[in-house]
């Protein structure tokens, strides 16, 4: 009996000390949240009711962008119909938003010609005046082949078509329909194109064509993006160079035309190279969202949080000093009234604390991903006072043995019988509390109710496999039962009549 009594406390130290150790050695430590490291959060609502997994691909997609630029740990969630999107540590935060929240939807559409500055017919509608579908340019105007100049690659265009000034460009709030004519502009310029079509044989030739994108510079031609195409989407673009060979194909991404090189073959083998992009950030832009594809809806910003990187530092500093003298307070309480088993209830924290920092710690790697905020850790230091309160409840039952008049040597296993119903149901109320509150509940109350949860299965665990067995060694030795200052004995009798 005695050697099963102390495998199990060795046993269940090594495999607490030993996840620490783990995590340590492997150089884990727990991933901290957004409140604790510093950054943006930002909350995105589809403009229109999606279901949960087009939600989830929305997440993917942010989460993909979020890597793509750089930004360490991107915690990307949904809650209910809305996506949370944590970014710790993030540096430019508004260019980081406007890059993962955006549509990124890219249709390669022919060039038909080019049109005056929107001009409307009447100076006083020019604010109301509602955006039409362009008709096809005048012939005079239209873009083709005849305008290329084989000799110098260089194509000289036709002045543009004034009679379709009075159309307006294509407004960010309108559809951007792939099937029909567009008017669409530059970006920084009053320039602006009529686009036809971005359909070729039924098919609509769009981003999902591409498989991976990357910026790179050419000595001729300046920042390019180079484009793998998908098995199935060569012989579509294949065929839309086709059409539009010795002419204009402009790259038409969320309503503006980022480029519109001209297409010097119709066969690009599979590989495809995007020039007149102009800098470096326009083109590795570009590229992250050729690479990670376009969101299947509309995000509209709910609400945007930035938290300096000094800010959570102190709120991670006042937590776990809290945390700690609190710790230390419940530590020296404990010994000063139950003695030696006031030293059971520290050797317990210990072995508890270990094992929940290495557990912890590797979740946080894990592709689970998870974070401990000030919430988690709030949490956590709550948890103490459950794990105490098993102690607690165990010595009292104790005591309540030793008044009954037995001695410490049988009261301790008969005791702790009574005492685990009761720590039992006690952990399940809390644990009962922590899952209710996990499942109902939306940004930090989650990591508290996570924290709390893990922290009382633990507790119900180690009560039995640690607590219980060293209690009783300690119980059964007469050494500590009896020592004058730090025996059991002593510490049972405090409080007895």
């Amino acid at each position: 009996m005695r050697g099963k009594l102390l495998a199990s406390v060795v046993l269940s130290a090594l495999v607490c000390l030993g996840t620490l150790v783990l995590a340590l050695g492997v150089g884990w430590s727990p991933k901290l949240g957004l409140d604790l490291r510093g950054g943006v959060s930002v909350v995105y609502k589809p403009e229109r009711p999606v279901s949960p997994a087009t939600l989830q691909t929305v997440a993917n997609i942010i989460t993909a962008r979020a890597n793509g630029l750089g930004v360490a740990q991107p915690n990307v969630t949904t809650q209910g119909g809305d996506i949370v999107a944590q970014l710790p540590e993030a540096g430019n935060a508004s260019e980081i938003l406007n890059v993962i929240g955006r549509t990124a939807q890219m249709y390669f559409r022919p060039v038909l010609c080019s049109v005056s500055p929107f001009t409307p017919r009447d100076a006083t509608s020019s604010g109301s005046t509602p955006y039409r579908t362009p008709p096809d340019c005048g012939a005079q105007y239209r873009y083709s082949s005849t305008y290329f100049d084989s000799a110098t690659q260089a194509y000289d265009p036709p002045p543009p078509d004034r009679a379709l000034a009075t159309f307006r460009t294509l407004p960010a709030t309108a559809t951007d329909d792939p099937t029909k004519n567009v008017i669409l502009g530059i970006p920084g310029s009053s320039y602006r194109y009529v686009l036809g079509p971005s359909v070729v044989d039924g098919a609509v030739v769009n981003g999902t064509i591409v498989k991976s994108a990357t910026a790179q510079f050419s000595q001729t031609q300046g920042w390019i993006v180079v484009m793998d195409l998908r098995s199935r989407g060569s012989p579509v673009f294949n065929a839309l160079a086709g059409e539009t060979e010795h002419t204009l194909l402009a790259n038409d991404l969320d309503g503006d035309v980022i480029s519109a090189p001209v297409i010097l073959n119709s066969n690009f083998n599979g590989s495809v190279e995007i020039s007149g992009l102009g800098s470096d950030q326009a083109a590795k832009l570009l590229a992250l969202d050729l690479t990670y594809g376009s969101l299947p809806v509309n995000l509209s910003q709910q609400t945007a949080e930035t938290i300096s990187a000094s800010l959570g530092h102190s709120a991670l500093v006042a937590g776990v000093s809290s945390g700690v003298f609190g710790l230390g307070l419940v530590m020296a309480y404990t010994i000063a009234y139950y003695r030696a088993l006031g030293v059971v209830v520290v050797l317990g924290l210990a072995t508890t604390g270990a094992f929940l920092y290495g557990l912890i710690s590797a979740l946080g790697a894990s592709s689970l991903g998870l974070t401990l905020d000030l919430s988690g850790i709030t949490g956590l230091i709550v948890s103490v006072g459950i794990t105490v309160d098993s102690y607690i409840v165990y010595f009292e039952r104790l005591k309540d043995e030793i008044r009954a008049g037995r001695s410490v040597r049988s009261s301790v296993d008969r005791g702790f019988r009574s005492a685990y119903r009761t720590i039992l149901s006690a952990d399940a109320v809390s644990f009962i509390g922590a899952l209710v509150l996990w499942i109902l509940s939306v940004g930090d109350v989650k990591g508290f109710a996570f924290m709390l949860g893990l922290s009382t299965l633990t507790d119900v665990v180690t009560a039995y496999v640690f607590t219980r067995p060293l209690v009783i060694l300690l119980g059964r030795s007469r050494p500590f039962t009896e020592a004058r200052w730090i025996g059991v004995a002593r510490g049972l009798a405090r409080g007895s009549p």
